[in-house]
């Protein structure tokens, strides 16, 4: 009985927060933003604590002054509506007051990772045309090695202390030792911001090539938040976040902040995920909620057993990524009642949100969607005799494409090529639009939301090759090398080898600590869990396995460096010869062997 009450409870729930979120947001032209949200909250809960972090402990109308400060100061040195600040910091209360304050003018947050540096980090300060940028202590050395590639002056650069180990270089401002001299009251003009304005740019964390800066609207930070924190983790005020997840980036703020700010949670930041502190910590600050992205939740399972991790308080988990093989021992060992996994991008017009708590699956979309034919070998879409789309089966991998409309509009980049690239038009009917998500899902078999199947995430195109006449997905290869005793994680990728077609499986390993490489006992767990043309072919030991400031696995530099011995830095490296069953250490004369052709495969 009581799983049924659930699911009419949060059918109710979904019933009622969805169209209103999404079918009836407030039209472009409407005042409302995610400062009038936050300004909202703050006159509900003033006096209760907003963030807890590093000791310090702030309420809502502490936090409020700061950004109110912060808001004051950068109109008077000529910040107006519209403009972009970029916001260099690590996750801290001035990171997140910088952002709000920003927000309050009207102006957009160009939201950079900290750990960028040269060529990268002007990059993405210039093409959002930035013209102001609030850099902390923490990232300021780099942002000085890049000031002379700057469109901005060296006035423009706000130093933004974090420990004070350091000082500002002139002319540049140490902006809150400034603060007292600005109003900590609301701006006026807050509650004239328009639901069509940009509020954020969230830059793209791909692998390779330049960032792009994805143009995110208020209307879409407010129907992320509404629907996240009411149908996703059902935040209450009562409920305290654990936020450890990069700022930075949509996951970290447009799920975790915006369910805070949107339901008046606290919450408990920290600058960056520690597994090792993490179940003491979520015990000393009763924590109810983690917004995570699966590695994190992988990290936590390979873990010892920990007294802190018995009774804990958190009981909902909200993010992306979580894998299969992951997730029922997350669940059980650590007593998760909900796992609200979602789907989307910073750029995309849609996303998936798992309401209905049903395991393995990222949910179900509100939205038009279809799923097309891709041709992984060829990486293109397959079009039929007469050019057309042609939509999978149920069951099937597709390549999803999401209608752009009225409501679910693709705000696209600064780069408006870039922007072009990822819509497809006539796809359907002429004159329509796609927006190309660039992944394949597939719907899977476990019931109906709204009239909404539900779908599992399958794979990036490009993360998936062919080999052996036979496709393979890096997420499910990896999936199962990472349930091998000896493996902390895998990075699964395709490599070119000569003379023959499709790509050859490669996996980069990080072995569990105190491990050495089991070369036989891996070969036979190889051999036992993976089709013959889902093994890799090669394997490379790593001591670290790199990941963007989001957690994603670093696969770009690795498939170039292949298997080539001089390029693999002191890495060690086995192969599986053509007829064989087991890995050996590649050596000079079988790489040579490879290169030649003469080696078989």
């Amino acid at each position: 009985m009581g799983a049924i009450k659930e699911f009419f409870r949060v059918a109710a729930d979904v019933a009622r927060v969805i169209p209103v979120t999404l079918a009836k947001q407030p039209t472009s032209d409407e005042p409302a933003s995610i400062a009038m949200v936050f300004e909202d909250t703050v006159a509900r809960y003033p006096d209760r604590n907003m963030i807890i972090f590093e000791g310090r402990e702030v309420s809502w109308s502490e936090f409020n002054q700061i950004a109110n400060s912060m808001a004051h100061a950068l109109i008077a040195r000529g910040v107006k509506r519209d403009d972009c600040v970029a916001v260099i910091m690590e996750n801290r209360i001035e990171m997140l007051a910088g952002i709000m304050a920003v927000q309050k003018i009207g102006a957009i947050a160009g939201l950079v990772n900290p750990a960028l540096a040269g060529a990268q980090l002007a990059h993405c300060i210039n093409i959002t045309k930035s013209v102001k940028c609030l850099a902390g202590e923490e990232a300021f050395s780099n942002v000085l090695d890049v000031r002379a590639d700057l469109d901005m002056g060296d006035k423009d650069i706000l130093w933004v202390a974090d420990l004070r180990e350091s000082s500002p270089p002139e002319p540049m401002e140490d902006i809150m030792a400034q603060l007292k001299q600005h109003p900590t009251t609301n701006l006026e003009d807050t509650k004239t911001i328009l639901a069509g304005a940009t509020g954020l740019y969230i830059f793209t964390s791909g692998t390779t090539g330049m960032p792009k800066a994805a143009k995110v609207g208020q209307r879409r930070i407010l129907a992320a938040g509404s629907s996240f924190s009411e149908i996703g983790v059902r935040a209450k005020p009562s409920d305290r976040i654990y936020l450890c997840l990069p700022l930075f980036h949509g996951t970290g703020f447009m799920c975790g902040v915006n369910s805070a700010l949107f339901s008046g949670a606290s919450m408990f930041l920290r600058r960056k995920f520690s597994a090792s502190a993490f179940w003491s910590e979520i015990q000393k600050h009763q924590c109810s909620i983690f917004f995570y992205v699966g590695e994190l939740c992988r990290y936590l399972v390979t873990q010892p057993s920990s007294p802190e991790e018995k009774n804990n308080p958190l009981d909902r988990v909200f993010g992306n990524g979580l894998r299969p093989d992951v997730w029922d021992e997350f669940k059980e060992r650590f007593g998760i009642d909900r796992v609200c996994e979602f789907y989307g991008s910073s750029e995309g017009n849609v996303s998936f949100l798992n309401a209905f708590n049903k395991d393995k699956t990222i949910g179900f979309c509100p939205g038009t969607i279809i799923l097309v034919e891709y041709d992984v070998e060829q990486d293109e879409i397959v079009l039929d005799k007469e050019g057309k789309y042609i939509q999978v089966e149920p069951g099937t991998p597709g390549l999803l494409l999401a209608e752009i409309d009225d409501r679910y509009r693709f705000d696209g980049y600064t780069d408006s090529a870039a922007s072009e690239s990822k819509t497809l038009r006539d796809v359907l009917t002429p004159g329509d639009a796609w927006f190309n998500t660039g992944d394949l899902i597939t719907e899977v078999d476990v019931g109906f939301a709204m009239g909404k199947p539900h779908y599992q995430f399958v794979d990036r195109i490009g993360d998936t090759f062919r080999w052996r006449s036979e496709n393979v997905s890096t997420n499910e290869v990896g999936e199962i090398l990472n349930a091998n005793k000896q493996v902390e994680i895998a990075n699964v990728y395709g490599v070119d080898v000569p003379a023959t077609e499709g790509k050859a499986g490669m996996v980069s390993l990080a072995l569990n600590p105190g491990k050495t490489f089991d070369m036989d006992e891996f070969s036979a767990y190889v051999a036992a869990n993976l089709p013959g043309f889902a093994q890799p072919v090669f394997v490379r030991i790593q001591a670290d396995i790199s990941t963007t400031g989001t957690f994603k696995m670093v696969k770009g530099d690795l498939r170039n460096q292949a298997f080539h011995l001089e390029q693999l830095g002191g890495d060690a490296i086995y192969v599986m010869m053509p007829r064989s069953k087991s890995y050996q250490k590649l050596d000079q004369k079988l790489y040579e062997s490879i290169l030649d052709g003469s080696a078989g495969y």
